[in-house]
């Protein structure tokens, strides 16, 4: 099968989201000039850099309460930092909660039963239990093509393990198993992991 995007796919469902997957989610707090936190996940999300390290998402709808985009970067664009929030299996159905079309004035922490713990470097709420979290000041918001899509780039200024998922001095993923997203309604879980040396090494 070929097909191309302008033309449109011919199937029941659009299949680009399972074609590229599985992807990272991107649990993302962030708080509006009148004190209001928000906390929405996004899983065109990824690291970008590392020194300094730099991480990216982004949003591709809008909702009528934020005009051309949705709360996370209106958020952002006001107060200009966010924090990402890793996903673990054990928090998959929180996750979900908080991916509704919610009125900006909802507590997303409230409504999925999430506590709260305050950032250190920025002003913006952290999911207390999530297994990590990067603390982010934004670097730059990029339009991209189409309606709603835009990219947020943000450089991380400060970093929360659990200290469960330290193990002999490494971040261990198989102590949380990560959730990633997969195409459709589709998600899946780390459970294993194996290493490669690269050519040279």
């Amino acid at each position: 099968m070929f097909y191309r995007p302008e033309d449109g796919h011919g199937l029941p469902h659009n299949p680009f989201n399972a074609i590229v997957s599985p992807r990272p989610i991107g649990w993302i707090s962030s708080r509006d000039g009148e004190g209001r936190d928000n906390l929405a996940p996004y899983s065109f999300f990824n690291a970008v850099a590392y020194v300094p390290p730099q991480v990216m998402f982004s949003s591709t709808s809008s909702k009528e309460d934020q005009g051309d985009t949705k709360d996370s970067v209106a958020n952002i664009r006001e107060t200009g930092v966010f924090c990402v929030n890793i996903v673990e299996y054990a928090m998959r159905d929180a996750m979900n909660r908080t991916s509704g079309p919610w009125d900006k004035d909802e507590d997303e922490f409230s409504l999925a039963g999430l506590d709260k713990a305050a950032c250190d470097t920025i002003d913006c709420a952290r999911v207390a239990a999530a297994p990590a979290n990067l603390e982010c000041r934004l670097t730059q918001i990029v339009q991209l093509p189409g309606k709603a899509n835009f990219a947020v780039f943000g450089e991380v200024t400060g970093v929360h393990i659990r200290d469960d998922c330290l193990k002999d001095g490494v971040f261990d993923v198989l102590a949380f198993n990560p959730l990633a997203r997969m195409g459709y309604r589709d998600y899946t879980v780390v459970r294993e992991k194996f290493s490669l040396k690269r050519p040279g090494e």
